[in-house]
């Protein structure tokens, strides 16, 4: 990739553009332009602190606040739909740049992305469907014809996590670090390792907890080992904690075997079906309506012309996209060294921590224009 376009590279990239653009508007989407600036409380909201690794946030003087530019479209995007009303479908397309910042990789801080977003569709599978067979249709528009799909569900995931009988709070810290594959592992591990001996600074807190407010003001105000930085309602909320912690049974070792089991399905996406079924009706759960959902989506894309039952499904796959809680997909080419070409995926529940009073059925997908000229030989 190059960051700055002349001639006839920049005319091929524009000329790449404006076909994504006329075939989205042929299949009824509706052209939009987001912001190119958010809140960053919006985001540090959805993704938590990570994000400022991944995104350009900068302080707002007027407000005192920060602003982040786009890392992405389908948060602007998003929040565009949710000021006209959450509870109506509506289709969208957009194309422009987006901003992350990026290790020494040499992969570009500004790039493009063109793709679409829908919301309100009461038939999910067909969306998504709908979705894939697009985005698919939009790089062969571009000239790349071979490459390779990658799908997955994160909502199968959030599924089991319901299902399985464990204390509130593992649930809640299993579901928020799904995301970070080298952190979940270390928490299964802990959850079902024996408990350890607590250090003397634990063993206070737990102490001072148990006794009530006061005994954990005392503590906290007689000692920097205890309090350091933090202050007293952060030392107290820590305290509690801790305490629940310590409260919880172990794991189940057959549990931890269990969640690992599901994570590890891959294959053909008719054999993936068959055996999350199998793994979760031997472990007596009741997954019924995510299988259906995978179901369901199956059948959509045979009726479209994809051969469903072949394509390639991994149930680890997408534990990088944070907002995702259903099916999502990535395109790659087959020549190596490029970023992915296109990726999508679903995302009902956000549409709620946006401010929607339920979740709204919501799922998008973009293509990289550049990625997919140069994997065509043009760029």
């Amino acid at each position: 990739m190059v960051d700055c376009l002349t001639g006839a590279a920049l005319a091929a990239r524009d000329d790449a553009v404006a076909r994504l653009r006329a075939l989205f508007a042929e299949e009824g989407y509706v052209a939009l332009e987001p912001r190119h600036l958010l809140d960053a409380d919006v985001l540090l909201d959805l993704y938590g602190e990570d994000i400022r690794t991944r995104a350009f946030i900068f302080p707002e003087p007027v407000t005192a606040g920060e602003l982040c530019l786009r890392p992405d479209f389908t948060v602007p995007v998003a929040m565009a739909h949710g000021d006209g009303g959450w509870n109506r479908r509506a289709a969208y397309a957009y194309a422009g740049p987006v901003f992350r910042l990026q290790d020494r990789s040499g992969r570009p801080i500004e790039y493009l992305q063109a793709g679409i977003e829908r919301y309100g569709d009461a038939d999910r599978g067909a969306a998504d469907a709908a979705v894939l067979a697009l985005t698919l249709r939009g790089l062969e528009a571009l000239g790349c014809g071979a490459h390779k799909v990658s799908t997955g569900d994160t909502g199968i995931f959030l599924a089991l996590i319901d299902a399985l009988e464990m204390p509130a709070r593992r649930k809640a810290a299993l579901r928020r670090h799904f995301w970070r594959p080298a952190r979940f592992k270390a928490l299964i591990e802990g959850f079902t390792a024996a408990a350890p001996e607590p250090g003397a600074q634990r063993r206070a807190l737990l102490a001072a907890a148990a006794e009530g407010p006061e005994a954990l003001d005392a503590l906290a105000a007689d000692g920097r080992e205890v309090l350091g930085a933090r202050g007293l309602e952060e030392v107290a909320a820590r305290a509690e904690a801790l305490a629940a912690a310590a409260d919880e049974p172990r794991m189940p070792a057959e549990q931890a075997a269990l969640i690992e089991a599901v994570l590890s399905v891959h294959g053909p996406s008719g054999e993936a079906l068959a055996r999350l079924r199998e793994l979760t009706a031997a472990a007596g759960l009741d997954l019924l309506p995510a299988l259906e959902r995978f179901e369901v989506r199956l059948d959509a894309l045979n009726r479209i012309g994809i051969d469903a039952e072949e394509l390639p499904f991994d149930a680890r796959f997408g534990r990088m996209l944070e907002y995702y809680d259903g099916f999502v997909f990535e395109i790659e080419a087959l020549r190596p060294g490029l970023p992915p070409l296109a990726g999508g995926g679903r995302y009902d529940r956000m549409t709620r921590r946006l401010g929607a009073a339920e979740p709204v059925p919501a799922i998008g997908a973009m293509i990289r224009p550049e990625v997919a000229l140069a994997a065509a030989g043009e760029g």
